[in-house]
């Protein structure tokens, strides 16, 4: 087996309008309403699944819960992050500061979000490895 990409994930959110209104308004992420009235948050080629606590989709994860999740965003400038946030008045917890991402070093931010989610903001840092370069 080879797993090729990351299709969805799913968040629970004990307030599903704040949780909308956050990661569409204040990340700009695209609202979609699915199967029934479910709803969900579209960015790229990915997509974050909604769930309110207690539903009756199934199967779930053993133990699903409002504010456990650690998630990580590329965004194309940082700086331009920083000054969106500031201007919807989203506190930052910690940053910038360096940090490993999956393809390359990476300069990140960290925010809350109504849940009390970790939310890395992350700008892919341009690094030459060796041997890769331009030899002129």
């Amino acid at each position: 087996m080879r797993i090729t990409a990351l299709d969805h994930i799913v968040l629970t959110v004990t307030d599903m309008d704040a949780a909308v209104r956050f990661y569409s308004e204040v990340l700009g992420m695209e609202e979609v309403v699915f199967g029934g009235g479910r709803r969900a948050l579209r960015f790229g080629s990915q997509k974050i699944n909604l769930h309110p606590p207690g539903h009756d989709y199934a199967p779930v994860a053993e133990r699903p819960a409002p504010g456990s999740a650690d998630l990580c965003f590329l965004v194309a400038s940082l700086d331009a992050a920083i000054v969106a946030l500031e201007a919807a008045g989203v506190g930052i917890e910690e940053g910038p500061v360096s940090r490993t991402g999956a393809l390359s070093p990476l300069r990140s931010i960290y925010i809350r979000d109504p849940d009390g989610n970790l939310v890395e903001l992350s700008e892919p840092q341009n690094v030459v490895l060796a041997g890769s370069g331009d030899r002129g």
